[in-house]
């Protein structure tokens, strides 16, 4: 089997993704650190979860080279 281009160009897509997920959540770190504790537990545990939803088309395209099914 010959491998791919998708495999790298995905790999640093995603690395990219999560660089950029990482950029945008710390940018608002100054507002939700006004918040409540629980509050700001509950922003950060779906902003830790959050950006694998995105992804799953991407490692889909990785391995078939379609965005669906």
């Amino acid at each position: 089997m010959q491998p791919t281009w998708r495999k790298p160009v995905g790999m640093l897509a995603i690395l990219a993704f999560i660089l950029f997920w990482l950029v945008a959540v710390a940018s608002l770190s100054p507002w939700i650190g006004a918040l409540p504790a629980l509050v700001q537990m509950l922003v950060y545990g779906v902003a830790g979860v959050a950006w694998i939803a995105p992804l799953k088309p991407a490692l889909r395209w990785m391995e078939t080279g379609r965005w669906r099914r």
